[in-house]
């Protein structure tokens, strides 16, 4: 009964944004205007005016969370090999696409202090303890309310592991393939949201999903065309690399 209501509760207060627009959330921050998963990126998406921001983290090899996508550094730094093999120390060498540095997650609490909603995917295993410890901090800071931080991933047993920790924050089930697979699995772990790839998403399945009592938050849409479609289909939230497109799309609406 508990974690029944803890799931009604979250996802009542989660739907409040989304009633009447979608939730637009800066994907990596604002990663169509600044290197991604940054903290220019982050203020970039703060000062577009969004609801929420997405970013991804991994722990690295000295046990610090940080804040990147890929695997490997290659494609992104200056450095080479795997993020979770490297130290704190090591990492703070480099430079996201030739600028920025690598944040932790702590910075980009600190930053965005409570102003929208934060999105953690779980990139890399071994992650869900430190990040529990994290926002648990943030919410005893006072800086954030719970319903304003929640995890999502692709990887369906680190979300198993994150539910173990706690059935306070909310979790987000992320799917790139046919989204109502996922329903079975949001079930199991009291999620509040159904994260699918828009471009397997059709406005059935928006009806379906909802109607099993989860929020859709589908990603990474930029098309303006198919932000409107998406919105007329009632999504709750739009992931987008160009918040100031979709901000366009609900002014207008």
């Amino acid at each position: 009964m508990k974690i029944l209501f803890t799931h009604f509760a979250i996802s009542l207060i989660m739907c409040s944004v989304g009633a009447q627009h979608p939730q637009i959330i800066g994907h990596r921050g604002a990663m169509g205007h600044a290197p991604e998963n940054t903290v220019l990126s982050i203020q970039k998406a703060l000062d577009l005016g969004v609801d929420g921001i997405e970013i991804d983290v991994f722990r690295c090899q000295s046990g610090e969370i940080v804040v990147f996508h890929d695997k490997k550094l290659n494609k992104l730094t200056n450095g080479k090999g795997e993020i979770q093999q490297k130290t704190w120390a090591q990492l703070q060498e480099l430079q996201v696409m030739g600028s920025e540095p690598i944040p932790v997650l702590e910075e980009i609490i600190q930053l965005i202090n409570g102003r929208v909603r934060l999105n953690i995917e779980l990139k890399g295993k071994n992650t869900s303890k430190g990040v529990f410890n994290i926002i648990q901090t943030a919410v005893e800071s006072g800086r954030w309310k719970m319903n304003q931080l929640y995890v999502s991933s692709f990887d369906w047993e680190e979300l198993r592991v994150f539910r173990k920790l706690t059935n306070q924050f909310g979790i987000a089930v992320l799917t790139e393939n046919n989204p109502l697979t996922a329903i079975s699995i949001a079930h199991e772990l009291n999620a509040f949201a159904i994260n699918p790839n828009h471009k397997k998403l059709t406005e059935n399945m928006v009806k379906q999903i909802q109607g099993e009592g989860f929020e859709v938050l589908t990603w990474t849409v930029n098309d303006t065309t198919r932000i409107e479609e998406l919105t007329s289909w009632g999504v709750d939230g739009i992931i987008t690399d160009f918040p100031n497109r979709a901000k366009s799309k609900r002014k207008k609406g």
